[in-house]
C-alpha cells in the first residue's frame, strides 16, 4: 500500500502523522510511503531522516493526497485538505465529528473511508488512541492554568502551590478519565488543593486510592457542580462521551458566580466544550474573558508539545496503521471489531451512531456500509 503523510496545517499544529521509526516499521512490511516536505520539522527531523528511514518525500500536499492510498495525519482535514479526498480512500486521523458538520459533510461527499482515532476502542470499552493526546492535554491543563492565574496574564495572582502559610489554589477536575487523571496528578503534584466531580462511584473509589486522599472526590450532580466550580481558582472541563458532543456541565450562571480572575481550561474543546461560555481558540490567541473568568479552550492543546505528542501517538497508532495497510481496510475493519469501531463515514455514510445522532444524519452500520 502507498501511504501518505501530508504536513499539517492546522494554526500552531507541529505534530506529524508519522515519525521516522513509524515509516521504517511500514517498509519493512513491505510498503511505500511518501512525506510531504518539511512535514516533520515541527518535531526536529528533516527531510533526510525521513528519507534514511525509506520515505520518498513529495513537495506538496496535493502530490500526498493524489498518489496516496492511505492518508496518515494528526488533526482533521481543513478546508482545502477535504477538497483533496477522494473516492475509496483510506484517511486515519482525529475527526471530532460531533462538533463539526461541514467536515462530516466533506468527508462524506468524497466517498473516502474517514476512521477516527478517537473512537477506536480496547476490549475493555476504552479509547487507546485517545488516551495519549488526553495524557498530554490533562498535564498541559495545569501548566496553562498556573500560567493564566499569574496577574499579568489578568488571572488572580495565585500560586499553584502556595506558601508555608498561605493556602494553596484550589483546583476543580471535571470529569476522572484519563485527562482529568493526568490533570489531577500535576495540580496534586504542585500541591494544589484538588476536588474531582464524576458520575461513576467506581471511578471515584479507583481515584481515592490512587491518590491516597490527597484529592478530594465528589459524586457529580447539579448542585455538587455549581458549589465547586464557584470556589475553584482553576476549573478543568475533561467531561467525554466516546464520538458524540460533550454535555454541557458548567452553565453559564455558574461561571458568573466565579471570582473574577479564575480560570477554565475546556480540554473537551474539541467536542463542542463542556462549558457553556466555551468556544475555540487556538495558540496564537488561547485565551477570552467572559464574565470576568479567563477561557482557554484551544483545540489543539498537544500541538504545543509536538515531539511528546508525535511519538506518544505513533506508540498507539503504529499497529492500527500496520493492519490497515497490510490487510487492506475492508479485512482489517472486519478482522479487528475495535478497529471497526473507529470507522464513522464509509462511503458516503456515517456509520458512526453518536456522530449521526449528534448531526442529524441517517445511521448506516459499518458492517452494511462496508
Amino acid at each position: 500500500m502507498l501511504i501518505g503523510v501530508p504536513k499539517e496545517i492546522k494554526n500552531h499544529e507541529y505534530r506529524v502523522g508519522l515519525v521516522p521509526g513509524s515509516v521504517r516499521e511500514l517498509v519493512h512490511h513491505g510498503h511505500d510511503v511518501i512525506v510531504e516536505t518539511n512535514a516533520g520539522m515541527g518535531i526536529g527531523y528533516s527531510d533526510d531522516v525521513y528519507i534514511n528511514a525509506g520515505a520518498k518525500i513529495v513537495g506538496t500536499a496535493k502530490e500526498v493526497f493524489d498518489q496516496a492510498d492511505m492518508i496518515v495525519k494528526v488533526k482533521e482535514p481543513l478546508n482545502p485538505e477535504l477538497e483533496m479526498l477522494r473516492e475509496d480512500q483510506i484517511l486515519f486521523t482525529y475527526l471530532h465529528l460531533a462538533a463539526d458538520k461541514n467536515q462530516a459533510e466533506k468527508l462524506i461527499n468524497s466517498k473516502c473511508i474517514a476512521i477516527a482515532y478517537e473512537t477506536v476502542t480496547d476490549r475493555n470499552g476504552r479509547l487507546p488512541l485517545l488516551a495519549p493526546m488526553s495524557e498530554v492535554a490533562g498535564r498541559m491543563s495545569i501548566q496553562v492554568g498556573t500560567r493564566f492565574l499569574e496577574k499579568p496574564q489578568g488571572g488572580k495572582g495565585i500560586l499553584m502551590g502556595g506558601v508555608p502559610g498561605v493556602a494553596p489554589a484550589h483546583v476543580v477536575v471535571l470529569g476522572g478519565g484519563v485527562a482529568g487523571t493526568n490533570a489531577m496528578r500535576m495540580a496534586s503534584g504542585m500541591r494544589a488543593r484538588v476536588t474531582v466531580l464524576d458520575k461513576s462511584i467506581a471511578r471515584l473509589k479507583e481515584l481515592d486510592d490512587l491518590f491516597l486522599g490527597r484529592v478530594r472526590t465528589m459524586y457529580s450532580t447539579l448542585s455538587t457542580v455549581e458549589k465547586y466550580v464557584t470556589d475553584a481558582d482553576l476549573v478543568v472541563g475533561s467531561v467525554l462521551l466516546p464520538g458524540a458532543s460533550a454535555p454541557k456541565v458548567v452553565s453559564e450562571e455558574m461561571i458568573k458566580k466565579m471570582k473574577p480572575g479564575s480560570v477554565v481550561v475546556d480540554i473537551a474543546i474539541d467536542q463542542g466544550g463542556c462549558f457553556e461560555t466555551s468556544r475555540p481558540t487556538s495558540h496564537d490567541d488561547p485565551v477570552y474573558e467572559k464574565h470576568g473568568i479567563i477561557h482557554y479552550c484551544v483545540t489543539n492543546m498537544p500541538g504545543a508539545v509536538p515531539r511528546t505528542s508525535s511519538f506518544a501517538l505513533n506508540n498507539a497508532t503504529l499497529p492500527f496503521v500496520v493492519a490497515l495497510a497490510d490487510k487492506g481496510y475492508k479485512q482489517a475493519l472486519q478482522d479487528d471489531p475495535h478497529l471497526m469501531k473507529g470507522l464513522n463515514v464509509c462511503k458516503g455514510k456515517v456509520t458512526c451512531p453518536e456522530v449521526a445522532e449528534s448531526l442529524g444524519y441517517e445511521h448506516v452500520s459499518a458492517e452494511q456500509a462496508l
